[in-house]
């Protein structure tokens, strides 16, 4: 724990060796990375590192009682894990509770020795891990509204590298600033850390040329702006060739669906060198945080770079097609104040969370831990982006996994609906990247809409935006064998159940098999 003052607020937070953001993790694609972590926290905690694909070996993975139980005050536990066929920008967060709201940092996987990245080596890197603040205590906040049954409060500041920029009352000392050269090229890293917004970020006078996101370089286009959901990562190349002078680096929410969001704007800047820090610097125009279009077109701009050294292996073969329904809903609560409290669910199945790591009971046949009766489709079909739906919204409960065979291609369509209200979800798959092969509005339609798929060179992520009231379709070859958890990256909808996990077989050989545990393996 450590006291941190924000916003004319002092509070002890959770942090790695005492950093607010926490240390960044430096590795080149190929290398073994050995982490120990130990826990002086009250909480229990667990690490999970975003979009490493941790490949045979979940018991790296991280994400609490799904591949591990989390560690316990005083416990350790060691991270041990290969950085396979991986480079670029991704990161590291707690994945119990709300505890990432603190709980965070970078990932760089640099090329291996004598590799150059594919676009022009640039003068200089920074990272822009970009997050949220709440005055007051969280996981205070979070088991409150889990008592009244509703959404816990919205965040009071967003923040770059944690600090909220000069916008925000006793936020000039609490300012992260970038100092370049003139004529120069910078690429920075961008991630996007908050738990609950999906954001804009832009720099004032300059554009900036997209060239990876989520650790895949991508086909390089040049933007005002950038889009980024919770979990996802983004790195862009800017050019210094502007007047010197100081310029605002801004993020704001992007939020189109009936849904109250923090809108405030947090700032950081890119200052000339030789320019005096009393120059006021120039704010970017962000685009409006309900501007659908934009944010649509942009991930329209999103492709692979699809080069003999970076090949899009899209699965052009389908062995299984899953259609998941994205839904809130309202359950019966007698301990909650109002009597009922939130819930959101995959296919109107909200996921329990087990007492023992999915994993472990995968891998030792422990029973009655989880069923694999996860259905392939919802259980009856509706039109599920029309009217608002506000009666009947009850889910059914329980942990339930989709066990897929070793190798199989899936194509997975998620759809948001309107139980309550449509909103947009950012989807993480645990242990796999995957191609977004297609996006829509309205109702997929299985009929007319594969013809529209990019089966050539289509994004590919490891965390995905359903659109608001629209759909998504993702292709992967399932060939690495464990337990992976798949869930919005909101954290207030992954509280209330929007979640499940796949349960993928070994291959026939040993090689093909999920490694044996590590001797230190969190017992629950």
């Amino acid at each position: 724990m450590k006291n941190v003052s924000r916003l004319c607020n002092a509070k002890p937070i959770v942090t790695v060796n005492g950093m607010f953001p926490g240390p960044t993790v430096y590795a080149r694609e190929g290398d073994r990375v050995i982490i120990n972590v130990t826990n002086h926290v009250q909480y229990n905690l667990s690490i999970h590192w975003h979009g490493l694909k941790q490949y045979r070996n979940g018991w790296a993975d991280g994400p609490a009682y799904i591949t591990q139980c989390p560690m316990q005050t005083g416990q350790s536990y060691v991270y041990d894990f290969n950085v396979t066929g991986q480079r670029g920008t991704l990161w590291w967060h707690a994945h119990i509770l709300w505890l990432r709201a603190t709980v965070y940092g970078a990932i760089v996987i640099l090329p291996q020795p004598g590799k150059p990245y594919p676009f022009p080596q640039p003068y200089q890197e920074t990272n822009i891990v970009l997050g949220e603040w709440w005055n007051g205590d969280v996981e205070t906040a979070v088991n409150q509204a889990n008592k009244l049954g509703a959404p816990p409060p919205m965040s009071d500041a967003h923040t770059i590298n944690g600090k909220p920029g000069p916008l925000f009352p006793c936020s000039e000392k609490h300012t992260f600033v970038v100092e370049v050269e003139a004529g120069k090229t910078y690429l920075l890293r961008i991630i996007n850390a908050a738990l609950n917004d999906e954001l804009f970020f832009g720099i004032a006078g300059h554009d900036m040329t997209v060239v990876e996101i989520d650790a895949v370089y991508t086909q390089p286009f040049t933007t005002k702006f950038i889009l980024l959901g919770p979990g996802q990562t983004t790195n862009v190349l800017v050019k210094t060739n502007q007047s010197p002078n100081r310029y605002f680096m801004a993020a704001g929410p992007f939020m189109d669906a009936p849904v109250t969001v923090d809108n405030k704007t947090v700032t950081a800047i890119l200052q000339y060198k030789g320019v005096p820090n009393t120059v006021i610097p120039i704010l970017p125009k962000l685009p409006l945080p309900n501007d659908t279009s934009y944010a649509l077109d942009y991930n329209q701009k999103l492709r692979s770079l699809n080069t003999p050294n970076f090949p899009a292996l899209v699965p052009l073969k389908v062995d299984r097609r899953l259609f998941y329904t994205i839904g809130l809903g309202i359950n019966a609560c007698p301990t909650c104040v109002n009597g009922t409290n939130l819930a959101a669910s995959m296919n109107n199945i909200t996921f329990i969370m087990p007492k023992i790591a999915l994993l472990k009971a995968h891998y030792f046949n422990i029973p009655n831990v989880f069923r694999t009766d996860f259905p392939d489709r919802p259980p009856k079909p509706f039109n599920y982006t029309g009217v608002p739906l506000t009666a009947g919204l009850g889910t059914s409960t329980g942990t339930r996994l989709s066990r897929v065979k070793f190798n199989t291609t899936i194509e997975l369509v998620l759809q948001d609906t309107n139980l309550l209200t449509v909103e947009s979800h950012p989807f993480h798959l645990h242990g796999y990247n995957f191609f977004v092969v297609g996006t829509g509005v309205g109702n997929f339609d299985p009929r007319t809409d594969p013809a529209k798929f990019n089966l050539i060179d289509p994004p590919e992520r490891n965390t995905v935006g359903v659109p608001t009231g629209g759909w998504t379709a993702i292709r992967f070859r399932a060939d690495n064998p464990g337990v992976w958890f798949m869930h919005c990256h909101l954290e207030v909808h992954t509280m209330w159940g929007l979640k499940m996990a796949f349960v993928v077989e070994n291959g026939n050989t040993p090689e093909l098999s999920v490694l044996p545990p590590p001797k230190d393996y969190p017992s629950c």
